[in-house]
C-alpha cells in the first residue's frame, strides 16, 4: 500500500466521520494524519512498524491506525464507520460538489442509500426541498451524476498504465516470453482509457487464459472471449481489459494493427501506384514485419510514433518526411509552476529545489496561490515580501540552480489578475488560471480568458479549461480565440501535466504551435511526488508534435533568466511598486 493508498484510506475515514457527526477534534486528528503521510517523500510501507513515529512525526495513536492500515488493508476506525455507513452512502461520497453534511442530510431525511434513489430524488425535485439545497444545488448534483455516469468503466492513463505493466509482467513469467507489448488506447498515450488491451505472443493461448481467470482483481467475460482473445473488466474500476494471443512470428504486426486508430490505418497512402497496397492495414495483411519501423519504411513513410497515430494529418506529414523530433523527457530542464508550504503545498521551498537539484535539473519556477484563494492559503502582500526574502536566501546558497519568483495569480470574475500592479510587477514572472466562477457560458468564459492574456503582466496560462478529468468537465472556451490572443501578445500555455488535468488538451497543442505559441509542460506540483506527472504532460505535448524547440521549459536556466526579464523590461510604464510592500 502507497503512500497516496494510506492518504485516501484517512480522508475516507475523516468523511464518514463527519458524515456521522462525530466529535470535531477528533475528525482534524483523521484529517491531520492524511496530510501528515500525504507530505511524506519515503513509501511508509518500507518503515519498520515500532520506528513508524520517529520517522514520520506521527503521534503513536495516529502511527498504530497506519501500522493496523498497512498490516489488515483497513484500521478499526474506518472499518467501523464502513460497518455503519451503506456502501452507496460511501459511494455518494465521491460526488463532485456535496459533502458530507448534505450526503447526511439527503441519506437521513430523504432515506437516500443509492446512486440511484439520488438521482430519482433530483429527478423528481424532492432535493431542492431540503434545507440548505435549493434548485442550483439540485441541478448541480444531477450534472455532477449525469457526468459520473459517463466516466463510469474509465480510468485515467496512469492507472491504466499500472494495471497494464502488472499484467504484462504476469504474462510474461506465465508464459516464458518477452513479446508482450501494451496496445490500444494506452499505446497510444490516451489521456483516458476505456479499454486496457495487450498482445501476448504464444504457442500455448490456453496458458494465458488459465492465468488471466485466477487473478484477483479480474471478472472474465465469456461470452465475449474466445480461443485468442480473453475479455473482461478490472473488477474494482470497471474498465474492459482485452488480452489477445498470437502466434510469435505475428507479433509485431498485431501489436501495430492494434496500436493505431482506424483513420490511421485505413487512409489512403500519398502516391501509390500499381498493385502496391493503399492503407497501412493492407501493408500489415500482406507480409509479416519484424519492427513497426519496417513497415513504415516498405510503404514510403516515415516511422509514425505510436502517441500520433490518430488520423489527424500524420500520414500526410510522414510522406513528405516532415514529421519532427518529438519532445522528450530528457529535453527538460526545469518545473514551471509548482506550489509550497506557503500556501497549500506539502513541501518547502528548499525541497521542492533540492528535489529539482538533485535530480538534474537548472531550476524552480514557485507559484504559490494568490491572496483570493482562501482556501489554499494564498499569499497576501506582506507573505509574498516574506517568500522572495526566503528565494533570495536560498537562490544566494543553491546557485548556480535558481528558484524564480512566480505566484498562480487568480484570474477574477473579470478577467483581472488577482494583486495590484505594484505586487504584480514584483515577480519573475506569473502564470494566471482560474479557479473560482466555473458556470459561465462560452461568450463569458473566453472573455474572461481574454482579459487576463492582454494584461501584460500574464507571462503564462494556466490549465485553461479548469477541467477534472473523470470528476469535473472544463468550463467552456472558443479555443481558437483563447490560442490566437496567446500567440498576439506572446503568453505561454501550459500543459498542465497533472494526470487529473492534462490541459491544454492535447488536440489544440498543434494549433497552437502552428500560431507560433510556446508550450510549458508544468507538473502543477504540491509534493515532490509531483514532478513524476511531467512526463504525462511530455506524452500529451507529443500526441500534439510538440518539439523541444517549442517547449519554454526545455530552455536552460540562463534562457529563461532572459527571457522573463525582457518581458518585464518591455511594460509599460516602467515597473515600479510601492516599496512599503517590499521592504
Amino acid at each position: 500500500m502507497d503512500n497516496r493508498a494510506l492518504t485516501r484510506a484517512f480522508q475516507l475515514a475523516a468523511q464518514l466521520m463527519e458524515l456521522h457527526d462525530e466529535n470535531p477534534f477528533k475528525i482534524r486528528a483523521i484529517e491531520g494524519t492524511a496530510n501528515a503521510l500525504d507530505a511524506l517523500s519515503f513509501p511508509v510501507s518500507e518503515v519498520e512498524r515500532s520506528g513508524l513515529p520517529d520517522r514520520t512525526g506521527l503521534s503513536k495513536t495516529a502511527a498504530a491506525k497506519v501500522a493496523e492500515l498497512l498490516d489488515t488493508g483497513t484500521f478499526s476506525d474506518l472499518q467501523r464507520l464502513l460497518d455503519i455507513t451503506p456502501p452507496g452512502v460511501v459511494e455518494m461520497l465521491k460526488i463532485k460538489g456535496i459533502g458530507p453534511k448534505k450526503i447526511r442530510s439527503l441519506w437521513r431525511e430523504l432515506g437516500i442509500e443509492t446512486i440511484d434513489q439520488l438521482r430519482e430524488a433530483a429527478e423528481t425535485d424532492q432535493v431542492s426541498k431540503l434545507k440548505g439545497f435549493g434548485k442550483k444545488t439540485q441541478e448541480s448534483i444531477l450534472e455532477a451524476l449525469d457526468f459520473a455516469g459517463q466516466s463510469q468503466g474509465k480510468v485515467l492513463y496512469p492507472q491504466a498504465e499500472q494495471l497494464a505493466a502488472d499484467l504484462a509482467q504476469r504474462l510474461r513469467e506465465a508464459l516464458q516470453t518477452e513479446q508482450v507489448a501494451e496496445a490500444g488506447e494506452l499505446r497510444r498515450r490516451l489521456e483516458i482509457v476505456e479499454t486496457v488491451r495487450l498482445v501476448a505472443a504464444t504457442e500455448q493461448p490456453l496458458k494465458a487464459h488459465e492465468l488471466l481467470n485466477s487473478l484477483d482483481g479480474l471478472t472474465a467475460d465469456p461470452r465475449r472471449s474466445g480461443p485468442f482473445a480473453w475479455r473482461g473488466r478490472a473488477t474494482e474500476s470497471g474498465v474492459q481489459v482485452e488480452v489477445l494471443v498470437v502466434a510469435p512470428e505475428a507479433f509485431a504486426t498485431e501489436v501495430f494493427l492494434n496500436s493505431a486508430a482506424n483513420e490511421h490505418l485505413d487512409e489512403t497512402l500519398p502516391g501509390v501506384q500499381g498493385g502496391a497496397p493503399a492503407t497501412l492495414r493492407q501493408w500489415a495483411r500482406r507480409e509479416k514485419f519484424q519492427q513497426e519501423e519496417a513497415l513504415y519504411e516498405k510503404a514510403g513513410l516515415q516511422f509514425v510514433a505510436p502517441e500520433l497515430r490518430e488520423g489527424l494529418g500524420e500520414i500526410a506529414l510522414a510522406a513528405e518526411k516532415k514529421l519532427p523530433r518529438l519532445l522528450e523527457d530528457g529535453d527538460l530542464r526545469g518545473s514551471l509552476h509548482n506550489h509550497s508550504t506557503y500556501s497549500d503545498g506539502n513541501h518547502s521551498i528548499r525541497e521542492m529545489s533540492t528535489w529539482l537539484r538533485d535530480h538534474g535539473y537548472e531550476y524552480l519556477g514557485l507559484c504559490d496561490h494568490s491572496q483570493a484563494a482562501h482556501y489554499a492559503n494564498g499569499l497576501g502582500p506582506e507573505r509574498v515580501r516574506q517568500q522572495h526574502q526566503e528565494i533570495d536566501k536560498l537562490n544566494a546558497e543553491l546557485a548556480p540552480f535558481r528558484i524564480f519568483k512566480g505566484i498562480e495569480s487568480d484570474i477574477l470574475g473579470d478577467g483581472s489578475l488577482d494583486y495590484s500592479n505594484d505586487v504584480l510587477a514584483s515577480f519573475d514572472f506569473i502564470v494566471a488560471s482560474v479557479h473560482s466562477n466555473l458556470k459561465m457560458d462560452e461568450r463569458k468564459a473566453t472573455d474572461r480568458l481574454l482579459r487576463a492574456i492582454e494584461n501584460p503582466y500574464t507571462t503564462m496560462l494556466g490549465h485553461p479549461t479548469g477541467r477534472l478529468l473523470l470528476r469535473r468537465q472544463g468550463y467552456p472556451i472558443d479555443y481558437k480565440a483563447v490560442i490566437d490572443a496567446c500567440a498576439k501578445h506572446q503568453v505561454i500555455i501550459e500543459i498542465n501535466a497533472n494526470p487529473w488535468r492534462l490541459d491544454l488538451d492535447w488536440r489544440w497543442v498543434r494549433y497552437a504551435l502552428d500560431q507560433g505559441v510556446q508550450l510549458s509542460i508544468n507538473p502543477d506540483a504540491h509534493h515532490t511526488n509531483g514532478y513524476e506527472d511531467m512526463r504525462y504532460g511530455v506524452l500529451m505535448g507529443r500526441k500534439g508534435l510538440l518539439t523541444k524547440e517549442m517547449t519554454f521549459n526545455a530552455k536552460s536556466v540562463d534562457e529563461v533568466a532572459t527571457y522573463f526579464a525582457e518581458r518585464k523590461a518591455n511594460i509599460k510604464p516602467p515597473l515600479e511598486y510601492k516599496k512599503s510592500l517590499f521592504e
